[in-house]
C-alpha cells in the first residue's frame, strides 16, 4: 500500500509545481503586457510634441525620404567603390629603375623607357609660373576641391551646352592622375565611376603636394616622353627649372591632347594652345595681360628634333618584356636592340589610319590594333590605337576582345591533330549542346560536308559538333594555349565560336604556329640587351628557349591546304595579295561589335582588329570587309621586293591565274561577308595605292612598286 501513496504524492508534487509555473507565467505575460501598454502610451505622448502640420509636415516628410534613399545610396555606392580600390593594391607609388634605351633592327635609336626616382624635380623647385600655367589650364580650383570638383565641372557642362561641342572638360587634375595610375583611356561609364572614387582615395591619402608632383611625373607629353622633366630636355633641351613662361606654356598645353599639341610635330598649333594657356592665366588670376604679353610676342622656340615619330605602343610592349627578361639583373639601365622595322611600323600605322579614315564613318568604327611578325618569331610592327598621345592604352597587346570565327582554326587544328583530314566529312544540322543551339549565320543548313568547306565558308554547326561529338573542350583550350594564346581561354562550350577574350598579340602569335611549320615559341621582340659599356648582358639566339612542335607536319599541311582558299574562294577575298599566295581567317562577334583577320604568307603574319573602345556595335562591319582591306594594303606593302617563300604544306607561294575568283554569295558563314566592291586600292586603284605607300617611305631602298599582276581586276 505504500508504493501506490508515494506514487500520488509525486504526482501531487508535480502538478503544484506546474500549477506554479503556469501561474508565474500568466502573471509575468499580463504584467508585459501592461508595461509595453504604458510604454506605447508614453512614447506616443511624447511624439505628439514632434507632430507637424501643413508645410512643415512636407519637409519632415522629404527629409525623412531622402534619409532612406541617401542611406541605400550610399549601399550601392560602397559596392561600386570596392572594386575601384583594389588597383590600389601593390607598391603603386614605386617608380620603374629601370632606364631603357631602344634602337630598331637596324640598330637606329627609336625611344627610350624608364625613369629613375632622382630625375624626379621636387615641386619646390620648379619655377612658380611653371606651376601656375599647369593648374590654370587643367585645374585651377585644385587646392579647393577634394578630388571631384563640382563647381569645375559645371562650369564645364555649361561652356559645353553653349558651344554644342566638348571645349572644356570636367575631370579634375586628380581625377586625371588616378586614370593614370590605376586606369586606362576606354570610355566607358565604369571607367569614369572608378575613376571619382579613387580620385577620393587619392585626397585622402596624400597631400595636395604629393598629388601634384605626381602627377607632373607621370602624364604622357608626347614624343615618348613622361613627365615635365623628360618633356623639358626633349622639346627645349634644358632642365624644367630653367624654363621660361613661353616654354612653360607650351608645356602646360600638352597635357590635354599631346600627340596634338607637340611642337616637334605641330609648332603652328602648339604656340596657338600656349596662347590659350596665357589666356587661361589672366583669367584665372593667377598672372596680369602685362606679366604675359611678352611670352605672347615672343613665343617658345623647340630644339629641332627633325620629324621623329617614336612608335610607342611598341616601345611600351618592348619595355615590358625587357623588364621580365632583365628582372635578376644587377645593371637595369640598358640598351635594347630590338626587332621592329620601322618602315612595316609606317605601313602598318599608314594602313590603319587610311582606312578609318575612308570608311571608319561609315562602318561607324573608331578603333583598330594591329601586330606583324615575321615568320621567325620577330616582332616587326605593332599599331595599339589611331592616337597614342590621345590614349596610350594598348589595344593590341592588352585589350580582350572576342574573337570570333576566327578562334576556328584552333579547333580545326585539334581535329586536324587527332587524325581528321580536310577531306573527313561532318554534318552541317541543326545542333542543340546542353540548352545551347548556335546557329549558321544564313540561318540556314547544308547537310553532310567536308571540314576543308566548312572551314572556308566559316559554318558555326561543324566545329560545335567537333568539340561535341569528338574532341570536347579541354583539348581545344589546350591546344590555343600551346600555340601561344597568354589570356585566359574560356573553358565554357560556347568558345568554339570564339566567345573568349584574346589580345591581338595572341591572335598574330597562334597564327604564326601555322606559319612556322608548327613551331611555338619564336615570338619575341627584343634580340640583345646590352650594358652602356657594350657588353651583351642577354642575347635572343643564345639565351631563349628552344621552339617546340605543337603541330605534326600532317597537320600543318591539312590546315595550311585550307586557309590559302579563305582568301581565294572563302570570307576573306578582300584580303587576297596581288599574285601572292596567303592564308587567314576572319572572324566577327556578335552583333558586329568586333570584326578580325589574322593571315600570313610564307614570311609574314598578320592580326588586324576594328572595333569600338565603349563596345558599341558597328555598322554591319566583318572581318572579310575592313579588317581585311588593312591587312591587304599592309601587306601588299611588305612583299615589295622581298624573296617570297612558300606558306608550309604549299609548295608554291604564288598565285594561279585562275585562282582568285569574284564571290556570288554575299554571305558566307557566321557574320561574315564578302565586302562590296569599293573604288579603292583593291581594284584598279592598287598599283598607285602601292605607289603611294612607296613615295611614303622613299629612303628605305626596297621601296619601289614590284609588278602588279593582271588578276588585280578580279579582287
Amino acid at each position: 500500500m505504500n508504493e501506490p501513496v508515494k506514487s500520488v504524492r509525486k504526482r501531487g508534487r508535480v502538478a503544484a509545481f506546474l500549477l506554479a509555473v503556469d501561474a508565474w507565467l500568466d502573471s509575468s505575460l499580463y504584467e508585459l503586457r501592461f508595461k509595453l501598454s504604458q510604454f506605447w502610451e508614453s512614447a506616443t505622448i511624447l511624439s505628439r510634441r514632434f507632430r507637424v502640420k501643413g508645410w512643415r509636415r512636407g519637409l519632415v516628410e522629404l527629409a525623412s525620404e531622402g534619409f532612406t534613399m541617401g542611406a541605400a545610396g550610399s549601399v550601392v555606392m560602397l559596392a561600386l567603390a570596392i572594386p575601384s580600390f583594389h588597383a590600389t593594391e601593390g607598391d603603386w607609388r614605386a617608380q620603374d629603375d629601370f632606364a631603357v634605351t631602344f634602337l630598331d633592327r637596324s640598330g637606329n635609336e627609336i625611344g627610350q623607357r624608364g625613369i629613375i626616382q632622382r630625375d624626379s624635380v621636387p615641386i619646390d623647385d620648379m619655377p612658380d609660373h611653371v606651376i601656375k600655367a599647369v593648374l590654370a589650364t587643367e585645374d585651377r580650383r585644385f587646392f579647393e576641391h577634394y578630388g571631384i570638383d563640382l563647381i569645375g565641372l559645371s562650369r564645364a557642362m555649361s561652356e559645353n551646352m553653349r558651344a554644342n561641342s566638348v571645349v572644356q572638360g570636367g575631370s579634375s587634375l586628380t581625377q586625371q592622375l588616378a586614370k593614370n595610375l590605376f586606369l586606362s583611356n576606354e570610355r566607358t561609364i565604369d571607367r569614369k565611376i572608378k575613376e571619382a572614387f579613387l580620385a577620393i582615395w587619392l585626397e585622402a591619402n596624400l597631400s595636395k603636394k604629393e598629388i601634384l608632383q605626381l602627377y607632373l611625373d607621370r602624364a604622357y607629353m608626347g614624343g615618348g616622353t613622361f613627365g615635365i622633366a623628360a618633356a623639358a630636355d626633349f622639346y627645349f633641351g634644358k632642365p624644367v627649372k630653367d624654363l621660361n613662361l613661353p616654354e612653360a606654356a607650351m608645356l602646360a598645353g600638352l597635357f590635354k591632347a599631346p600627340a596634338k599639341y607637340a611642337p616637334h610635330i605641330n609648332l603652328p598649333a602648339a604656340r596657338a594652345r600656349a596662347n590659350v594657356v596665357l589666356s587661361n592665366l589672366v583669367q584665372s588670376g593667377f598672372m596680369t595681360e602685362g606679366q604675359v604679353l611678352s611670352a605672347r610676342l615672343h613665343p617658345a622656340t623647340p630644339v629641332d628634333r627633325g620629324d621623329r615619330k617614336s612608335p610607342d605602343y611598341f616601345l611600351d610592349w618592348a619595355f615590358e618584356q625587357v623588364k621580365k627578361i632583365a628582372v635578376d639583373m644587377p645593371n637595369h639601365s640598358l640598351v635594347a636592340r630590338t626587332t621592329i622595322d620601322m618602315n612595316l611600323q609606317r605601313a602598318a600605322e599608314e594602313s590603319m589610319e587610311f582606312h578609318l579614315r575612308q570608311y571608319g564613318k561609315e562602318y561607324r568604327v573608331g578603333e583598330g590594333a594591329l601586330v606583324v611578325l615575321e615568320n621567325n618569331g620577330a616582332v616587326r610592327a605593332i599599331v595599339g590605337g589611331r592616337d597614342y598621345g590621345a590614349s596610350q592604352f594598348n589595344r593590341a597587346t592588352k585589350a580582350l576582345r572576342q574573337a570570333g570565327s576566327s578562334f576556328k582554326p584552333y579547333v580545326y587544328a585539334t581535329a586536324m591533330e587527332k587524325g581528321f583530314t580536310p577531306q573527313s566529312v561532318i554534318s552541317d544540322a541543326p545542333i542543340t549542346w546542353n540548352g545551347w543551339s548556335p546557329k549558321n549565320y544564313t540561318r540556314g543548313y547544308s547537310g553532310r560536308m567536308t571540314l576543308s568547306t566548312a572551314l572556308i565558308k566559316s559554318i558555326n554547326t561543324v566545329p560545335v559538333r567537333l568539340a561535341k561529338d569528338h574532341l570536347s573542350i579541354p583539348p581545344i583550350k589546350a591546344m590555343a594555349e600551346a600555340m601561344g594564346v597568354e589570356s585566359e581561354v574560356s573553358s565554357h562550350k560556347t568558345m568554339v565560336l570564339g566567345t573568349s577574350g584574346m589580345t591581338v598579340m595572341d591572335q598574330a602569335t597562334g597564327y604564326e604556329v601555322l606559319a612556322n611549320g608548327g613551331f611555338a615559341g619564336t615570338r619575341h621582340g627584343i634580340t640583345q640587351l646590352l650594358s652602356h659599356s657594350g657588353d651583351i648582358v642577354y642575347d635572343w639566339g643564345r639565351d631563349a628557349p628552344e621552339p617546340r612542335r605543337v603541330l605534326s607536319e600532317q597537320a600543318i599541311r591539312s590546315m595550311n591546304s585550307i586557309m590559302v582558299q579563305i582568301p581565294e574562294t572563302g570570307t576573306a577575298r578582300r584580303a587576297a595579295l596581288p599574285n601572292i599566295r596567303s592564308a587567314g581567317k576572319t572572324g566577327t562577334t556578335q552583333a558586329y561589335r568586333d570584326a578580325w583577320y589574322v593571315g600570313f604568307t610564307g614570311n609574314y603574319t598578320a592580326a588586324v582588329w576594328l572595333g569600338n573602345d565603349d563596345f558599341t556595335t558597328t555598322r554591319n562591319m566583318t572581318g572579310g570587309s575592313l579588317p581585311a582591306m588593312v591587312w591587304q594594303r599592309l601587306m601588299a606593302y611588305a612583299h615589295q621586293n622581298v624573296d617570297l617563300k612558300p606558306i608550309p604544306g604549299i609548295d608554291n607561294p604564288f598565285v594561279k591565274e585562275t585562282v582568285v575568283a569574284k564571290g556570288e554569295d554575299n554571305k558566307m558563314g557566321e557574320g561574315e561577308t564578302v565586302a562590296p566592291e569599293r573604288p579603292s586600292m583593291l581594284s584598279g586603284a592598287t598599283t598607285r595605292a602601292l605607289q603611294d605607300l612607296s613615295n611614303r617611305f622613299a629612303k628605305a631602298p626596297r621601296l619601289q612598286p614590284a609588278p602588279q599582276s593582271e588578276t588585280l581586276s578580279a579582287l
